[in-house]
């Protein structure tokens, strides 16, 4: 517990520190080491791009066990600090979960509120920040300065489930904060505009997902700087560019 201690302290310093940290979000050892050997700080791993890679699919589909094996795997193979994307919990109550993920040396952890496994029911607004507030508890009684990446889908979800999703985002990315998350996620934000709104209603970092190539519909790495976002994930991204890049060159070898 020693190591994950300390990496956990490195990893939540940084989340403190007002500076924009980049995590690229991986999916094996190979990608792990190649994001290390690159020079990055620390490292996320993507529930989507893992899926993929061991075959099975994003959405809880798979055991998590076998996902816990494969953090277990990246963790080992660099010393970075390391957030596991875990959805909404698997099912498990936050302190197991929390627990789970300390045994596997992950140091943070996505935590989104969609329930996969209930249908993709959305969690209630103070029932996904009761859930994040556990799951701090849990930590904080380890002992272990844990990194919360508090997620919501409201902006992603759309008018089909909320009236204004960029108003719903922003109550419970506050309401994340609150609970103890050290940082926030609304996925799907796509503008300059909707990404400073969210910025500026917190003061923990805003996680935006980016291309790392193509960047982020807000603009390149400065420009996210500049409007308050203060950590940047690939999601599967990575995977999928170099999933791109593959094919293309293979197709000429196919006869």
């Amino acid at each position: 517990m020693s190591d994950v201690t300390r990496l956990a302290q490195v990893f939540a310093d940084a989340h403190a520190s007002n500076e924009l940290i980049v995590l690229p979000t991986v999916w094996d050892t190979w990608s792990a080491k190649m994001a290390s050997d690159a020079g990055f700080k620390g490292l996320t791993v993507g529930s989507h791009p893992v899926a993929d890679a061991i075959g099975s699919s994003d959405g809880e589909n798979m055991d998590f066990q076998d996902y816990l094996a494969v953090v277990k795997r990246i963790v080992d193979s660099v010393d970075l600090p390391v957030s596991a994307d875990v959805e909404s919990g698997y099912g498990l109550e936050p302190a197991e979960l929390i627990q789970r993920l300390l045994e596997v040396g992950a140091v943070g952890a996505n935590i989104e509120d969609v329930v996969h496994s209930e249908g993709k029911r959305v969690r209630e607004r103070q029932e996904h920040a009761d859930y994040i507030a556990a799951a701090r508890q849990a930590a904080d009684e380890a002992g272990v300065a844990f990194v919360i990446n508090g997620r919501t889908d409201a902006v992603k979800l759309g008018t089909d489930v909320f009236s204004d999703p960029l108003a719903e985002a922003a109550e419970r990315i506050k309401l994340m904060e609150q609970a103890g998350a050290r940082s926030v996620y609304p996925v799907g934000l796509s503008t300059a505009d909707q990404v400073r709104q969210l910025a500026e209603a917190v003061s923990v970092p805003l996680n935006v997902t980016a291309d790392p190539v193509k960047g982020h519909g807000a603009g390149d790495l400065p420009a996210l700087s500049s409007l308050g976002v203060r950590r940047v994930s690939f999601g599967p991204l990575w995977q999928k560019w170099l999933a791109g890049v593959s094919a293309d060159a293979l197709a000429k070898w196919v006869r």
